[in-house]
């Protein structure tokens, strides 16, 4: 993300984001506990006023630092990113987007991860053991995952890359399949990808997936 700004890093800004609903009768949704300069931007409504929000606060940052021109090219730019990358997680059912939005260490922090809801592809509707189970099976990259209480599966890949979404290079994607509590013909599924350096399989791409997973970590189902 083109966003030259440090962030402050005080344990202030960890906060905990609220989230909509999911379905009746169930879990009504989630919560995440996010790093200090990651933004959450809902994709379903209120998008267009999460992503001016982000705007504002990052140029707001810039705006002594560089021409104005600069700043509107450089505003007008980002804002079709970020809508363009909402726009693709709703057509993949999304209910949020998350990303740094802040330089970390005068550099960008390329990844994202997205949290959708809908069913476990193939597997179909069943017993949610059952489903990951079928979901595992002959897969060296997945792992069952217990999240909160929700049984899940956690996979692992290099995805090849992405004209479609402007990834020029491969990148690594963990992808998490919850089932929802109280409706097991429900899942929710949280995305993450990241470039890395530009190697998908180097160090600094592992650790961004370690980020990833201490995020997963924190998550929480909310109820009504």
């Amino acid at each position: 993300m083109p966003v030259p700004a440090e962030p402050d890093t005080t344990p202030q800004e960890i906060t905990q984001q609220p989230r909509p609903v999911l379905c009746d009768g169930a879990a009504s949704g989630y919560t995440i506990v996010l790093p200090p300069g990651w933004q959450r931007i809902p994709v379903r409504q209120g998008t267009a006023e999460a992503i001016r929000k982000i705007l504002d606060q990052v140029f707001g940052r810039l705006s002594r630092e560089l021409p104005r021109d600069s700043l509107v090219r450089q505003r007008i730019e980002l804002e079709r990113r970020l809508s363009a990358m909402a726009a693709r997680a709703r057509e993949k059912a999304g209910l949020d987007l998350y990303l740094p939005v802040e330089y970390v260490h005068g550099a960008a922090v390329p990844a994202s991860f997205a949290v959708s809801e809908g069913s476990p592809g193939p597997a179909g509707p069943g017993d949610p053991a059952q489903v990951v189970a079928y979901l595992a099976a002959g897969q060296d990259d997945a792992a069952q995952v217990t999240v909160d209480g929700a049984i899940g599966i956690r996979t692992e890949r290099i995805a090849a890359a992405d004209p479609a979404s402007e990834i020029p290079a491969g990148s690594r994607r963990v992808d998490y399949t919850l089932s929802v509590p109280g409706r097991p013909e429900r899942w929710l599924m949280a995305v993450f990808s990241t470039l890395g350096s530009g190697d998908p399989d180097g160090e600094y791409a592992k650790i961004l997936v370690e980020l990833f997973d201490a995020m997963m970590s924190t998550f929480r189902w909310s109820w009504e």
